[in-house]
């Protein structure tokens, strides 16, 4: 039989926090998405795999899937809808050209999927029509009401954690999406859920207690201790600084956001003093020179430039060598214009320039007491600090 992935990734992941979704998060300097489509597409049974994305994620997929080397299995990608259900549903009617193949429904979010598992899904898909995975409970576990005061213990003997893959065959899950969706049924959050209320029965096979899924910020934490990601990794740290005096203008930039003020800056390009400076203490952490190694004022295709192209650059060169950004600091030094009522939204652009959570970055503003050109506010300047992890 055909065996086809159904990969589920079009969530945004809330649970683990803001942010990039948790998805393209990388936990052991690999994405976790890749992960999860790398041990699909490795498994000598699985002929096809198919990945149902956000459509705001499709830049963030395509740099997933080029770095799995551009695989022949690996499907154009279906637009994900605005439940798990509805994402399943584009995705098998986009294969519904043969009704003998298998499909696998797994969680974009699990990557810790082993071979075993994969294979054990497409042995009792064969031998039941519908089966599912799940581990024993080994805690008692209780019906509570409203109140959280305890109804029923529960009898775990009989009690199952479900997880995924699950399997079906084509016919099987294709009527039951499409009886859910002509009855307007859109909340079922799993597909042997929803192939239940069809009615076709559905077995449990084993499942396994490491196929874990990555859902809060501290699931992370654990991912990357089982990775063993603090063995075989450097941290470095690394600062910049940058200064621009002013001149006459409206606005200022800073950490990628246009602000208004009574002057501007001398500058070649757009003058944001923050970005300039992560830009210059990340390249630092790789010792790859400064902003005007790569991008060289004498260059007139720089002028004006945006300066999140140079923060972007810098990310991505660390991301180039394997490393992950774990935090990035900055102090601005200047009398006005005033940081305070713009360090969330800073906070919020530079993340989402360099593809970390808000919480990873800081933005912090002080005067010098008046001392100096910043005190006599002939300009304004920034220091900053990046922590990156690479490889040994």
């Amino acid at each position: 039989m055909n065996v086809v992935a159904i990969i589920v990734a079009a969530g945004r992941g809330s649970r683990a926090g803001e942010g990039v979704p948790k998805q393209y998060r990388e936990i052991g300097g690999k994405p976790v998405l890749a992960r999860t489509l790398s041990a699909f597409l490795s498994h000598p049974r699985v002929g096809r795999v198919l990945c149902a994305i956000h459509p705001d994620d499709r830049a963030r997929y395509d740099g997933v899937a080029a770095g799995l080397g551009g695989l022949a299995a690996l499907l154009e990608p279906v637009t994900g809808g605005d439940t798990r259900q509805t994402s399943v549903h584009r995705a098998i009617e986009t294969i519904s050209d043969n009704s003998a193949t298998i499909c696998l429904v797994h969680d974009g979010a699990r990557p810790f999927i082993g071979a075993d598992v994969i294979e054990r899904a497409i042995e009792a898909c064969r031998l039941y029509g519908a089966a599912i995975p799940g581990t024993v409970v080994t805690d008692t576990t209780k019906r509570v009401d409203a109140d959280g005061n305890v109804v029923e213990t529960l009898d775990r003997t009989a009690l199952r954690a479900i997880q995924t893959p699950q399997a079906f065959t084509l016919a099987t899950l294709l009527s039951a999406h499409r009886a859910a969706a002509e009855t307007g049924r859109y909340d079922f959050t799993d597909d042997g859920h929803l192939v239940e209320w069809a009615g076709s029965p559905v077995h449990v096979f084993e499942g396994d207690p490491l196929n874990t899924k990555v859902t809060h910020a501290s699931d992370f934490v654990e991912a990357e201790r089982r990775l063993g990601s603090g063995a075989g990794w450097v941290t470095r740290v690394a600062t910049g600084f940058d200064v621009h005096a002013f001149a006459p203008g409206d606005h200022v930039w800073l950490g990628g956001l246009r602000i208004a003020h009574d002057v501007g800056v001398m500058a070649h390009s757009d003058g944001d003093v923050v970005l300039h400076a992560l830009t210059d203490a990340l390249l630092g952490t790789l010792g790859e020179g400064d902003i005007g190694t790569h991008f060289p004022p004498s260059d007139p295709q720089w002028k004006g430039a945006a300066s999140d192209r140079f923060l972007a650059f810098a990310a991505e060169q660390v991301r180039a060598q394997g490393g992950r950004i774990d935090h990035l600091d900055v102090t601005v030094l200047c009398e006005r214009p005033k940081v305070g009522p713009h360090r969330d939204a800073m906070r919020d652009r530079i993340a989402a320039i360099v593809g970390v959570p808000p919480r990873s970055v800081s933005i912090k503003a002080t005067t010098t007491e008046r001392l100096g050109f910043t005190g006599r506010s002939e300009g304004l300047a920034a220091q900053a600090a990046a922590t990156v992890r690479l490889p040994e």
